[in-house]
């Protein structure tokens, strides 16, 4: 930015407070020889000014008669964007307890902003749990969607069947509520219980309801595997909806699970370019980890298995008259999962169990595998990390520029506390698949842009001050898959609206995140 527009602008600045431009102060001043601004740009040396939430100017050296409340040097570090998580399930954390909305899992990976309401869940009422979240405040930015199981369990409950006329009339109202208050769009898990009852038209004419207010549409896809469509129809089926419902689409946590469809990257990555070439706004996001969390419900119970309530769905895995044909079926989701070695416990509040494989626990309990985790579900299920995926697909979807990096942090799983350093750990520093620009902007910029985050992403006047300030050395996850819940190290200072989350590799405990409402409050011609 010219020495001029600064100057201009430090006046305006000092005239607002009531001072001369020889004697303004401003909240903060960052110095640093490797600023990245964002969309892949190459790093600059210069200067960060902080001013009510916002960047003020970015130039090589300090205006003169220009003073700082706060000084950052940091002249070794990485300073970047604050990154952006587009898949978590953070929102379960937050409640009235001030240590637990920190969100310090989320801030001390440098990540100044969650999407929660994933997969399809979340609180229907999106205007209310923003209001909530202003009120008790949060340590990160917030973004929310509306979930279609959500609304659909408030209308129909967990039914396996089509809503009648006045069921979807309820849901479009639902959904049209919540995105005047804000919510980015819609988001299914089709692959889960009630989403996975709904068929691809309902999913659309809700979808419509998004679109008609510049919403997105993400998707749980209904099979990232070989359970019932496949995963290649999966991700035709997300290309569909955009493609009648005429909005973006995302795919979360793209991935190919289970030996049966490994090595289908190749097919997927090709049809969605082509989607795009033809006009069709198709996105993803993805965690780096070979691992996936489910539990051993989510992970090998049939999906019909799980219609109704709880107590219902365990009544039928006890019914012995069942269990011979729910058994071949649970036998047959471990092979495609890569068999009971694959499944690690790792649920903190299964002390009992943590730390061992299926295998190991079937036995030690002198069962077979799928008698074992029969045990286990009836015994109140367990988290497990799910080793699924292979490192020629994690490495072809990582690579592409339409994918950018996500959590989906969940209990049990070291993701959500690791994801970022682990990617930038691994496949920066270690492998080098990427370069630091491409891990920012995947991990950042990319993400603003893909869900309109206006004045998020970069580093440009103007912006939210979100800034991530870290070593290049000791940036690292400390969690793994059997202590999952370690704080990551290396992120030494960090703003999130002008306020330090983070100051000096400490937590400062302060409560700085906003709710994020996309103002889209007014329909759009379809």
């Amino acid at each position: 930015m010219p020495i001029t527009k600064i100057t201009a602008l430090v006046a305006t600045i000092a005239t607002l407070m009531g001072c001369t431009p020889q004697n303004t102060s401003i909240d903060m001043i960052i110095t640093g020889n490797t600023i990245y601004q964002g969309s892949n740009k190459a790093p600059i040396k210069g200067v960060i000014g902080v001013d009510a939430g916002k960047i003020i100017f970015i130039d090589e050296n300090i205006p003169a008669n220009l003073q700082a409340n706060t000084v950052i040097n940091a002249y070794d570090m990485v300073i970047a964007p604050g990154f952006i998580d587009p898949h978590t399930h953070a929102c379960n954390d937050f409640t009235d307890n001030a240590i637990p909305n920190l969100n310090a899992n989320y801030t001390t990976q440098g990540v100044s902003t969650v999407f929660c309401n994933v997969d399809g869940g979340g609180n229907v009422n999106v205007e209310e749990t923003f209001n909530q979240y202003e009120q008790q405040g949060i340590g990160t930015n917030v973004a929310l969607y509306i979930g279609h199981g959500s609304i659909r369990k408030a209308v129909m409950g967990r039914v396996n069947r089509a809503p009648s006329s006045d069921e979807l009339t309820q849901m479009k109202s639902l959904i049209e509520k919540a995105m005047k208050a804000g919510a980015l769009g819609l988001s299914t898990g089709l692959y889960y219980v009630p989403g996975n009852y709904a068929t691809t038209a309902e999913v659309v004419e809700l979808t419509k309801v998004a679109a008609q207010y510049n919403g997105v549409y993400d998707s749980h896809i209904r099979d990232e595997s070989s359970y019932s469509i496949g995963l290649f129809a999966a991700i035709e089926e997300v290309i569909t909806i955009g493609e009648k419902a005429k909005l973006p689409v995302h795919v979360a946590h793209i991935k190919s699970l289970g030996v049966d469809v490994w090595g289908e990257s190749k097919q997927v990555i090709e049809l969605i370019k082509k989607a795009r070439d033809r006009g069709i706004d198709v996105t993803a996001d993805q965690y780096p980890w070979r691992a996936s969390g489910t539990s051993v419900a989510g992970s090998l119970m049939p999906r019909e298995i799980l219609a109704g309530d709880k107590s219902e769905y365990l009544a039928r895995v006890k019914d012995d008259a069942q269990w011979p044909e729910l058994k071949a079926a649970m036998q047959e989701n471990l092979r495609r999962r890569g068999g009971a070695d694959s499944l690690l416990v790792s649920d903190p509040t299964r002390t009992d169990l943590r730390g061992k494989t299926l295998a190991e626990i079937a036995t030690l309990w002198k069962l077979s595998p799928i008698d074992a985790a029969r045990k286990i579900i009836i015994s109140g299920n367990a988290r497990v990390a799910s080793f699924n995926m292979s490192e020629p697909d994690i490495k072809a979807y990582m690579l592409q520029p339409w994918v950018m990096t996500s959590s989906d942090g969940s209990p049990g799983h070291p993701r959500k506390y690791a994801t970022f350093p682990k990617k930038y750990a691994e496949f920066v520093k270690q492998k080098q698949w990427l370069t630091i620009g491409d891990f920012i902007d995947k991990s950042s910029s990319l993400t603003a842009k893909t869900f309109g985050l206006k004045d998020r992403g970069e580093l440009k006047v103007g912006y939210a001050a979100d800034i991530v300030i870290f070593d290049k050395n000791k940036f690292m996850p400390k969690a793994d898959y059997i202590n999952p819940e370690e704080l990551s190290e290396g992120v030494q200072w960090m703003v999130i609206n002008g306020e330090l989350a983070i100051s000096q590799g400490k937590l400062t405990n302060n409560l700085a995140g906003q709710a994020i409402r996309q103002n889209q409050v007014t329909k759009v011609n379809q």
